[in-house]
């Protein structure tokens, strides 16, 4: 009698469990510009900081529009023209105040 060797993979039966990740994007420069916003519209009392918050939220939301997702990029640059409305304000008042 002649024995025939098998391999190891015809007698055993392997699953193969493939996972598929799905991939979560997301635009850093929308976000930095929806909370530098956000910051600067709730300082919009404080004279320099609010400023340069702002036009740092301005210009990290308009670029963020620019990538995908664009939802808080677009958030942060409503909230900059707001916040530009307030600043506008306060420092309306604060030249009325001095006169």
């Amino acid at each position: 009698m002649e024995q025939q060797e098998q391999t190891p993979s015809a007698t055993t039966n392997q699953t193969q469990v493939i996972i598929q990740q799905t991939e979560t994007k997301s635009n850093g420069l929308g976000t930095a510009g929806f909370v530098l916003s956000l910051i600067a519209i709730f300082l919009c009392w404080v004279p320099v900081l609010s400023w340069i918050l702002w036009i740092l939220g301005l210009i990290f939301s308009f670029v963020g529009i620019f990538k995908s997702p664009r939802g808080l990029a677009i958030t942060g640059l409503v909230i900059s023209l707001i916040d530009l409305i307030l600043l506008i304000v306060v420092v309306g008042a604060f030249m009325a105040a001095l006169m």
